[in-house]
């Protein structure tokens, strides 16, 4: 039952982090994607976040749905580099690169993902039919 009221703590920190960084950088669909990434990771039977600091899984969090979106590809819109994200949440960048990855490797997240694009990138896809992994 404790571990239940820690992770949902955890969870709804976490929640505020990407919050407050996607309502001041980026938009409502990303904060939307970031929560419902989020809720996924609280499911897992070992959820991630448990150890770990705070600031590297918001930061993670935020860059694996950027990863998966073009969000670091100036010629879309939002655009934010993977600095950005490190130095607002004052994490390394290459550690939350890593973070990024076991996100993505958990849930075989890649680009076009059915579950976690943005409409922009839903309709852009252009192999509607497939997923592709990275």
């Amino acid at each position: 039952m404790r571990d239940k009221v820690l992770i949902k703590e955890k969870m709804q920190r976490l929640i505020g982090m990407t919050t407050e960084f996607c309502d001041a950088y980026l938009d409502e669909e990303y904060k939307q994607l970031c929560e419902k990434l989020l809720k996924k990771m609280s499911r897992k039977k070992n959820v991630p976040f448990l150890s770990g600091r705070m600031e590297i899984w918001a930061a993670a969090i935020i860059h694996t749905i950027g990863v998966i979106n073009f969000l670091f590809d100036k010629s879309f819109k939002p655009y934010i580099s993977a600095g950005d994200i490190s130095n607002y949440f004052g994490t390394s960048k290459s550690t939350i690169s890593q973070k990024s990855r076991v996100i993505r490797d958990m849930f075989k997240l890649g680009y076009w993902d059915k579950e976690f694009s943005t409409a922009h990138v839903k309709k852009s896809d252009p192999f509607p039919e497939y997923k592709i992994f990275f």
